[in-house]
């Protein structure tokens, strides 16, 4: 399935959580979308938990 057609469809949830439930159910459904996303990239194996987790290296050349 191509990129355009899952936007299609998540838009098409959007709007329909928007119109029946309301800005509310739009936040639910954005944020639980979201949340599919990233798990399935998890799946996937594009995503690897540490992505999030990373310390910054710090360049300590920039405080002298």
């Amino acid at each position: 399935m191509s990129m355009a057609v899952v936007g299609m469809i998540a838009g098409m949830a959007l709007g329909f959580a928007t119109y029946f439930g309301g800005f509310g159910a739009f936040l639910l459904v954005a944020a639980l979308g979201t949340i599919g996303f990233v798990v399935g990239r998890f799946a996937d194996g594009d995503l690897d938990p540490g992505d999030f987790f990373r310390v910054r290296e710090r360049d300590d050349d920039r405080r002298r």
